[in-house]
């Protein structure tokens, strides 16, 4: 398994689940340096699998992505279920957002074209295998149309539409995407 944004929170959570579910092997991804050694010494501590591995990657540089894609694929052969976790949420305002551009393109860059970059790196090797298992961690505000989260719920939906999108494409090759629509957590 491979699950991005691990070091804290969800991505933490559901990196400890993994490995306390039995998975062989995983590969955690997490933006701080920090975070990602602390995550992979709790996980180890935590026993059943040794084959933990981190690697500090920023999902919205491409080269980062693909060097942890290069990273995974040599020490695990690939991955059978990637968690897509990596996010960053803003509450503000449509009205209070005509200067701030810049946000909706940085949240889109993080939320879609990141959990992209590492759905479109895993996918060959899934493919080869005709096995693997995306998950996108997003939000129930894609469901609820949650005011003054338009720039992050507009992220996670474009993230949802593709995975229903490439799940019809893949149903037949044994590759399942999941959606989880979070509920607003503290992490």
């Amino acid at each position: 398994a491979a699950t991005a944004a691990a070091g804290a929170g969800i991505g933490f959570a559901a990196a400890k689940k993994c490995v306390e579910e039995g998975c062989r092997a995983l590969f955690i991804s997490d933006i701080h340096e920090g975070r990602t050694t602390q995550a992979v010494e709790a996980l180890k501590a935590l026993g059943g699998t040794q084959l933990v591995f981190g690697r500090v990657a920023n999902v919205t540089v491409e080269e980062q992505v693909q060097a942890l894609i290069d990273e995974a694929e040599a020490k695990l052969g690939g991955v059978d279920v990637l968690i897509n976790n990596a996010g960053r949420s803003i509450r503000r305002s449509v009205a209070l957002s005509y200067d701030r551009f810049h946000d909706f393109t940085r949240t889109i860059e993080l939320n879609y074209y990141g959990c992209l970059r590492l759905i479109m790196g895993f996918l060959p090797s899934m493919t080869e295998k005709r096995r693997g298992h995306i998950i996108n961690i997003s939000s129930i505000g894609v469901l609820a149309n949650s005011p003054r989260f338009s720039a992050y719920v507009a992220s996670k939906a474009a993230l949802d539409a593709f995975s229903r999108c490439a799940q019809a494409e893949f149903s037949d090759s044994g590759i399942a995407f999941t959606t989880v629509n979070m509920p607003l957590v503290r992490t």
